[in-house]
């Protein structure tokens, strides 16, 4: 069985200003020596105006870009511009606090299949997130299939970052639902990462599949509140971002780096 170890550390950036006195003596573990400003020349283009809280982008093989906004739209740039009609609305999420439609996946052969994948917070018993999976057809969002759902959450640590990995499994992060015991409890679904086939079917060499007490999906544990999440391209190394405590459930800071 395949075991995975998450190493965590913090990054922090010390932005060392003439105008701010002395710069640091020396480097601690963990920091990170910024790069001067001339190093990187970059360009800022406005494509889109007036939206509403988006959250998450998703550029498709023929160059139209889809994104989401929180309310609850799925929305299409095309041709440099903003379709002036959404893609979809998804009636059912659930906008509240940071949470509601968050994340779009699309498939790794999404320009054969043109599946897309939603994750988004509903009501249920309670505030809680699910994956849908959805055809688009260019004008709309059909076939609705339920990947999972029952994640708990809560209108801060939603969650829920959706990627597909260098070897085709959907990875899901979810977020404690503001209940820190929940990402320990194997039983749960809260503060994990979560491992699926694309139907929503869990794959057999999970490392905990088979487990006692264990949900099979869980592929890490022990998270606040990741929401970002990618792959070490030649090394398939799977780094995450991870949110650090803001006042309310904790001193501020503490954002982690995942590995």
């Amino acid at each position: 069985m395949k075991r995975i170890l998450y190493l965590t550390f913090s990054l922090n950036i010390i932005l060392a200003l003439a105008s701010c006195g002395q710069p640091p003596s020396g480097k601690g573990a963990g920091e990170v020596e910024s790069s001067p400003a001339s190093a990187v020349q970059f360009r800022v283009e406005t494509v889109a105006g007036n939206l509403q809280v988006p959250w998450a982008i998703a550029f498709a093989p023929d160059g139209r870009m889809f994104f989401t906004e929180r309310p609850g739209k799925v929305r299409v740039i095309e041709n440099g511009g903003l379709r002036t009609e959404p893609l979809a609305t998804i009636t059912d999420a659930e906008p509240s606090g940071e949470s509601g439609l968050m994340d779009l996946a699309l498939h790794p052969q999404f320009a054969a299949n043109h599946l897309l994948y939603l994750t988004y917070a509903y009501r249920g018993e309670g505030q809680l997130v699910r994956v849908v999976r959805f055809r688009e057809t260019g004008a709309a969002l059909t076939d609705r299939k339920v990947i999972i759902e029952n994640i708990p959450a809560a209108q801060y640590h939603a969650g829920c970052r959706a990627r597909f990995g260098p070897d085709g499994k959907l990875y899901v992060t979810t977020g404690d639902a503001t209940e820190r015991e929940l990402a320990q409890q194997m039983n749960s679904l809260a503060g994990k990462t979560l491992r699926l086939n694309d139907d929503g079917s869990v794959p057999a060499d999970n490392p905990f599949m088979g487990q006692q007490n264990v949900r099979p999906e869980i592929w890490s544990y022990g998270h606040r509140n990741a929401q970002g999440i990618d792959w070490q391209p030649g090394t398939n190394l799977q780094f995450q971002t991870e949110h650090g405590p803001s006042v309310f459930d904790g001193p501020g800071g503490g954002d982690e780096v995942n590995i």
